[in-house]
């Protein structure tokens, strides 16, 4: 995968600076590895889809929660809500995403899928499933029920205030 060898940081506390080293091997480490290895194959294999990879997760939240307001996306994609807009724009332009207005209140837009977005997120899906079941491969049953239940642990010893987090 990667270099193997130690990473120097600084650790601030109280009235001291001391060093410490966090080997590549760490968890931190290895899991953003891995996520970049996910997402670059990903992105490769999504190529000519035509849509970025911010939009496609912009897809792949409308397609698991229809209807859902414009802020919620951009909180869920951790972008600004203008940046938000111009993308919802696009993804308008191109066919694949509609703004209705709510009932409830005239100020919020609530988002839709087109039928060509259905087929993107289908095959992106597609794409997905096919990664997961590629990279598991490499692990037996149970080594991928340990570390599915590992990984859900994790999420749920970071999450902050102990608050839901939409993935």
């Amino acid at each position: 995968m990667g270099v193997d060898w130690p990473l120097a940081i600084i650790i601030i506390s109280h009235d001291n600076v001391s060093m410490a080293t966090i080997s590549t091997e760490s968890v931190g480490f290895l899991l953003h590895d891995t996520a970049r290895a996910f997402r670059y194959r990903f992105d490769a294999r999504a190529r000519d889809l035509g849509v970025t990879r911010q939009q496609w997760r912009a897809l792949f939240h409308i397609a698991r929660d229809e209807g859902l307001n414009q802020a919620e996306l951009a909180d869920r994609l951790e972008v600004e809500r203008i940046t938000l807009c111009r993308m919802v724009d696009r993804l308008a332009e191109a066919g694949l995403v509609e703004r209705r207005s709510d009932p409830r209140d005239r100020r919020v837009w609530r988002l839709h899928l087109l039928p060509p977005a259905h087929a993107i997120v289908d095959r992106l899906t597609q794409i997905g499933l096919d990664m997961e079941q590629e990279a598991m491969a490499a692990l037996g049953d149970e080594e991928r029920d340990q570390l599915i239940d590992s990984l859900k642990r994790l999420r749920e010893a970071l999450r902050e205030d102990g608050r839901k987090q939409v993935a």
